[in-house]
């Protein structure tokens, strides 16, 4: 027991430095919020957009990129297909991973993959041109996708939807609870990269609420689909080409200061709406095995998420003083806890 509780505390130490503010950011004033953050950001990563690649080309080109930047992490000679979701039916259009020298370069692509331009092509204002290396080859937007998935989504505006990939009712396309997040985080960035070329109001339908700016579904489904490991990856290899990354997969929380909506993960725990010094929840012991406590003076309802080590959400609720954690497997968990309207985000060890 007390080497694995030794192996979680060195875990522990890694991901906290992880989840420092990179040296990216250093240029912005992260005491910002709304749109002198929204400038801040987007001037950021406009100007370290220092190389743009090209479409295709004998050089490195966008099927390059994306051959190294979503290769399925257990199997580093798939690529990972965006709106797939069953690798076992023997069905090509819902397929999730496939080879990655698999890629289309003709006319006939069943079976094979191809470049999905998350914020549509048709969609933009101008239309995105990948004829030279522009906003239309920004790989940020580009996923790998089953050839005939992206017929399917074609250029159909994002809207709400639940379950697996679909084309709604309405004729508008859901790209599923596994991809809707990365979906917001790429409307968001395509945003503040090309904030004339490229509104979100123009891609997503549903109301704004939140804020007039930004469709409500992708500042929801941003805080419903946390950032995963793959998308990290992504980030970091695309920035290694390009020179800029996404802000929204770097800290999701980004969103909730600029449009606001419900607050989406903080990843650094530095960054925040407001002080909560004053309502600073403890919890103990930490690490813990089957019951987490809450100090919590107020006695108000705390509305609790438990996030996975790479971010996918495992428990939700509102608890007052505990919360029964006996049944989460052994290892490290975010918790952000939301009391009234302060938000903290911590770390916690099960063991």
């Amino acid at each position: 027991m007390k080497n694995i509780l030794l192996t979680f505390i060195a875990l522990f130490f890694i991901f906290s430095l992880r989840a420092q503010i990179p040296s990216y950011y250093n240029t912005i004033d992260l005491n910002l919020t709304e749109n002198a953050l929204k400038s801040a950001l987007s001037d950021l990563i406009i100007d370290t957009h220092t190389t743009l690649i090209p479409y295709t080309s004998s050089s490195i080109d966008t099927w390059d990129v994306l051959k190294q930047s979503d290769l399925e992490m257990t199997n580093t000679q798939n690529v990972v297909l965006v709106y797939g979701y069953n690798d076992t039916d023997a069905i090509f259009k819902t397929d999730k991973t496939r080879d990655k020298m698999s890629s289309c370069h003709s006319s006939s692509c069943i079976g094979l993959w191809n470049r999905e331009h998350v914020f549509a092509k048709s969609l933009a204002n101008p239309s995105l041109d990948t004829s030279y290396p522009s906003s239309g080859t920004d790989v940020h937007n580009l996923r790998p996708a089953d050839s005939q998935m992206n017929s399917s989504r074609n250029n159909r505006l994002f809207a709400e939807g639940s379950g697996n990939a679909n084309i709604t009712s309405q004729g508008y396309f859901f790209p599923g609870d596994e991809w809707k997040g990365d979906v917001a985080r790429i409307i968001m960035y395509m945003y503040l990269r090309y904030p004339e070329q490229c509104l979100a109001n123009n891609i997503g339908e549903g109301p704004n609420n939140y804020h007039a700016d930004m469709p409500d579904i992708f500042l929801d489904w941003n805080v419903d689909d946390p950032v995963s490991e793959f998308e990290l990856q992504r980030n970091t290899i695309i920035a290694s080409h390009q020179g800029n990354r996404n802000p929204f997969i770097d800290n999701p929380y980004f969103a909730t200061l600029i449009w606001g909506g419900a607050s989406a993960v903080n990843t650094w725990e530095e960054l925040s709406v407001e002080s909560v010094e004053s309502t600073q929840i403890k919890i103990y012991p930490n690490p813990v095995t089957t019951t987490l406590n809450f100090n919590n003076v107020y006695g108000v309802e705390l509305n609790l998420t438990v996030y996975s080590i790479d971010n996918k959400i495992i428990k939700k609720g509102y608890v007052n003083n505990q919360l029964d954690v006996s049944n989460l497997e052994n290892g490290i968990y975010i918790l952000k806890i939301v009391q009234g309207d302060a938000v903290q985000v911590t770390k916690f060890i099960k063991y």
